[in-house]
């Protein structure tokens, strides 16, 4: 039998779980979607739904993952042995890790190839033109998208075949811990950009005119989505460090305190990038165009650009390889679990099929352009985004809260004397109907609101 690693420091837990939710959706989404629906309103309404339902799911997978000692491929089997009917739930972590990394680490591809670009000072002798025509070569050149690609996998899948203490925890640690630091420099270089006082007034500030020009309905579903989705939960990613987890404090506060750092990276993100745009006059947008089009091009233009703009991307480089080598390692482990491989086997598999899982996303944006699985307009990225985003996260989510509040699952019961083992906050046992009546009903709302939102 093996003997399961376990984390070397409480901080290296809090540095990797909040690695794995900090991402590129916190730099190209967070900020845009604040100053969108309303700055301080968003921002009171989005810090509300992390409580309604980020938090307590985020606690249900740290306590499954801690009481079973095993990655979601197995913990069900182990905590429900006497019905199956949970049994069959297990391949949903190895299924959405896989789809959700066969385009997250295309971008993080893309940003490898713009982070050396920057270094070298290559974006900085482009026009503007020639920095958004930089990007569309890029995706239409398929060998030098996989080879960035296959850098993030054999980056990524190597971290992981040194172990959980050895590899993961000792390299993502240093990764945050530059990251928050690089974040809070040019956060100190933005703040002091002219227009930097009508950025934050946009960012931060209660704005009703705003929220009454999109309605209340899209504000609660903005913030709904966005402290869904950033915690990366409902695959079992956040689940497979619960397992790693000793038992000397309670899962509530661990997860406030994963759930806080996201957040204040998310902040921080906002502080840089609205004041870079509203610096030159320009739009934040949400997306790629934000990160590959719209910031080099303001970079380029300021003081000390060359400098700014390669941080900038470094930090970048280091929030998307902290997901996914956190991702990874869920699938590493899970083929560990299930399967009784080796670390050894079950790294060097899994970055082989990855290498080849890869291809559609990459072939969609030149071979398989022609191909739009969602309509015009759309490519093979958004197809994958589609099925993990708005199926297997909230699914999984869904399934995981079931079980631990279902007589015929793990149990309430079972949940919270796991959660609340060891020292600190305890989880309020008077939410147990929430858990089980309205929690649920929020989760079928997200995946209702995400198939309005494609295909209406």
């Amino acid at each position: 039998m093996r003997i399961r690693e376990t984390f070397s420091s409480r901080l290296g837990f809090i540095l990797l779980s909040a690695g794995c939710a900090i991402g590129l959706g916190n730099v190209w989404r967070f900020p845009y979607v604040t100053g969108k629906c309303g700055g301080a309103f968003f921002l009171f309404t989005y810090l509300g739904m992390l409580l309604l339902i980020g938090l307590p799911i985020l606690i249900i997978e740290f306590s499954i993952g801690r009481g079973s000692g095993l990655s979601m491929g197995k913990a069900m089997r182990k905590l429900s042995p006497s019905y199956s009917f949970w049994h069959h739930f297990g391949p949903i972590s190895i299924i959405g890790s896989y789809l959700l990394m066969m385009f997250y680490v295309p971008i993080t591809g893309w940003i490898f190839s713009y982070c050396l670009q920057m270094m070298s000072g290559s974006l900085f002798s482009l026009s503007t033109a020639e920095v958004s025509q930089c990007f569309t070569d890029m995706l239409k050149d398929p060998l030098s998208m996989y080879g960035w690609t296959a850098l993030s996998v054999i980056i990524g899948f190597s971290i992981c075949a040194a172990g959980l203490r050895n590899g993961i925890e000792r390299v993502v640690k240093i990764l945050m811990i530059v990251l928050l630091g690089i974040m809070i420099l040019l956060m100190m270089r933005a703040l002091f950009l002219p227009g930097a006082g009508e950025a934050l007034k946009f960012y931060l500030a209660p704005n009703w005119e705003q929220v009454q020009k999109i309605g209340i309905g899209t504000l609660l579903s903005e913030a709904m989505n966005q402290a869904f989705f950033t915690l990366s939960i409902g695959i079992g990613s956040m689940l497979i460090f619960g397992s790693y987890l000793n038992k000397t404090q309670t899962l509530t506060g661990e997860a406030s305190l994963v759930v806080g750092l996201d957040t204040l990276i998310a902040l921080i993100a906002g502080a840089i990038i609205f004041p870079v745009c509203f610096s030159f006059g320009v739009q934040p947008d949400a997306g790629p165009s934000l990160l590959f089009i719209t910031l080099p091009n303001m970079f380029r233009e300021m003081n000390g650009g060359l400098f700014w703009g390669s941080a900038f991307f470094i930090c970048m480089l280091f929030a998307a390889l902290t997901t996914v080598i956190a991702v990874f390692e869920n699938i590493v482990s899970y083929c560990i679990d299930v399967f009784q491989w080796s670390r050894t086997k079950s790294t060097v598999c899994n970055a082989l099929l990855m290498l080849i899982l890869v291809l559609p996303c990459i072939l969609g944006f030149n071979v398989w352009s022609g191909f739009e699985p969602l309509g015009s307009g759309t490519n093979i990225m958004d197809l994958e985004d589609f099925c993990i985003s708005n199926n297997i996260l909230p699914g999984g989510a869904l399934l995981l809260v079931l079980f631990c509040t279902s007589r015929k699952g793990w149990g309430f019961h079972n949940f919270i004397r796991e959660a609340d083992t060891g020292r600190g906050p305890k989880f309020p046992s008077f939410l147990r109907p929430y858990l089980s009546s309205v929690l649920p009903f929020l989760i079928l709302f997200l995946i209702f609101q995400g198939y309005m939102r494609y295909f209406s």
